[in-house]
């Protein structure tokens, strides 16, 4: 396993990656922000990440992820592409659900496909995409804003907005649906939740996009 530590956090966190010889990492593409020595870099479509990331191909966005290995020693670091935080999940034969924009890097064998394409709702901002990360070693997940970690026991359960969804174990009991009636699904700014039941491990993110791009809209139009 490689070394690492998160800098900077909360609030513009930077993974660095010290790698031994023969050591590799792999992340998406465009978050390397600095390599140091002997580091050799090799692109794919990251097996089924290809199939999951329609979404992305559709916006124009990149499919390939991109893995550093050293011979001899070396260093990368990386960064998300929005301001927040950054955690490590490891992995010992697990499975985790992960959003797809919250997916930054992993480390071992580990496997990349997706878990769930959602329902695309009236005002949900755009289509749910959940990849899912199995295998040994570990993945790196990041958050636009700070990360919450939520422990629910058994029995408990939470309602959660979509898009503040980071990630959790792929065996957790969920359900997704409209928030409220169809009244408050179309005037209360919500619309797709999802009811996560526990036990259960949850990542959450605490703030999303589609408030910014609608703030940001007032001034392109003018």
């Amino acid at each position: 396993m490689p070394e690492w530590e998160i800098e900077a956090k909360p609030a513009y966190s930077v993974l660095k990656v010290k790698l031994s010889p023969g050591e590799s990492v792999t992340s998406e593409a465009g978050a390397m922000m600095l390599m140091r020595g002997d580091v050799s870099v090799s692109t794919s479509t990251g097996g089924g990440l290809l199939g999951a990331l329609v979404r992305k191909v559709a916006a124009g966005e990149t499919v390939f992820v991109n893995t550093y290995t050293t011979n001899s020693g070396g260093e990368v670091w990386f960064v998300p592409s929005i301001p927040g935080d950054i955690e490590y999940i490891p992995l010992n034969g697990e499975s985790y659900v992960v959003q797809d924009t919250s997916y930054l890097a992993h480390h071992g064998d580990i496997r990349l496909g997706v878990a769930w394409r959602g329902m695309r709702g009236l005002l949900a901002e755009g289509e749910m995409v959940w990849l899912k990360v199995e295998g040994t070693g570990g993945v790196w997940v990041s958050s636009f804003g700070a990360m919450e970690k939520i422990e629910l026991q058994p029995g408990e359960r939470i309602t959660v907005d979509n898009f503040h969804f980071v990630a959790m174990p792929s065996n957790v009991r969920w359900e997704v649906r409209k928030f409220g009636g169809f009244k408050s699904f179309i005037l209360g700014g919500e619309g797709l939740v999802f009811d996560v039941t526990g036990p259960a491990k949850v990542y959450l993110q605490t703030r999303i996009m589609p408030p910014l791009v609608k703030l940001l809209q007032k001034y392109f139009r003018r």
